[in-house]
């Protein structure tokens, strides 16, 4: 996947300058100058609404502050490889190949190599989005210092390399939008062995995305010996799904405590961990079940609950119902 980022060199302007859009004579001219003319100030008056207008709509903090929010929920996801048909083989009048045909018919070492091939490509992305949005945010701070400068002078003197930013932070919002959804998976090889298949098809990869599994932080609850758990996706899947739940006590006081642990295949998103020790507290982890098309999973949910003190001794236990705790969450 080929990338074309454009660097705006913001660091190297200090925030609270409009002259840090100048160059050295320009800075001179300016201080050197007479108040403006009518024609100049309409001029100024102008630009500023323009500048104003891009800051407030193309680079507006509502607007960042939502990109960071799917940024950071991007970072949670896990992503994986589809395998698509391109087209239909020459003078093959049978249906589109299904994607699990197209795994019988592609050299496993070779879909492992492209795997990671995808891992790779994945955290590049990743770490190319996480920089294109903090020159938004620079290039936000920059134009909104020399909007806010009461000295209308160096604005118009200027103006030519504002426009020249404005440009700049246009292309690299392009780039940002354009990246936030993962594409094509570029490969050098075939991965279809010429002796497994008398007709090979032609397929493409393509990355893709699940939005990450959460704990229900409402709904999950811990009694004396038992936690009632439940998670949740925001998109449905078209499919169920199949999840791994983990579990583990906390600082273990002997040999036999630490056995209380596990991990538990789960096809529902609810569960409910029993035998567990009083008065304690435990640790969940939840997350898809491992699938082959799985290339890289950076961020799984955590849940730490306190179980409820059992009777004190000689006494006889009522029953009672569930204490809902606040969780500690850990990510």
């Amino acid at each position: 996947m080929s990338f074309q980022v454009t660097g705006l060199g913001l660091d190297k302007m200090k925030l609270d300058s409009p002259q840090a859009f100048l160059d050295p004579e320009e800075v001179e001219e300016v201080e050197d100058g007479q108040l403006l003319e009518p024609e100049a100030w309409r001029t100024y008056m102008e630009r500023r609404n323009a500048l104003r207008e891009f800051l407030t709509s193309d680079l507006s903090p509502h607007l960042l502050k939502r990109h960071h929010a799917r940024m950071e929920l991007l970072q949670k996801c896990s992503f994986y490889i589809e395998i698509l048909p391109k087209h239909l083989a020459l003078g093959d009048q049978n249906p589109l190949v299904l994607p699990n045909t197209m795994f019988q018919l592609i050299d496993p070492w070779k879909f492992r190599r492209m795997k990671k091939v995808g891992t790779a490509q994945t955290k590049i992305q990743l770490l190319l989005l996480g920089d294109l949005l903090e020159q938004l945010d620079h290039g936000r701070a920059q134009l909104d210092a020399l909007l806010e400068s009461p000295d209308p002078r160096p604005f118009l003197a200027g103006w030519r390399r504002v426009e020249r930013r404005l440009a700049d932070l246009s292309a690299v919002m392009d780039n940002f939008l354009a990246m936030m959804v993962p594409g094509r998976l570029y490969i050098k090889h075939r991965l279809v062995s010429d002796i497994s298949a008398t007709k090979v098809p032609h397929i493409r990869l393509v990355l893709s995305t699940k939005v990450p599994v959460m704990f229900d932080r409402k709904e999950s609850v811990a009694h004396q010996d038992r936690v009632s758990l439940r998670w949740f996706v925001t998109i449905q899947p078209a499919s169920p799904e199949q999840f791994e739940l983990r579990f583990k006590l906390l600082e273990p006081r002997t040999q036999q405590e630490c056995t209380q642990c596990g991990l538990i295949p789960v096809a529902a998103c609810t569960f409910e961990v029993r035998n567990l020790l009083p008065n304690r507290a435990y640790k969940f982890t939840i997350k898809r079940a491992e699938s082959y098309t799985l290339v890289y999973e950076p961020w799984r949910d955590s849940l730490t609950l306190h179980t409820k003190p059992g009777p004190p001794e000689g006494a006889c236990p009522l029953p009672a119902g569930p204490t809902r705790l606040a969780p500690n969450h850990t990510f």
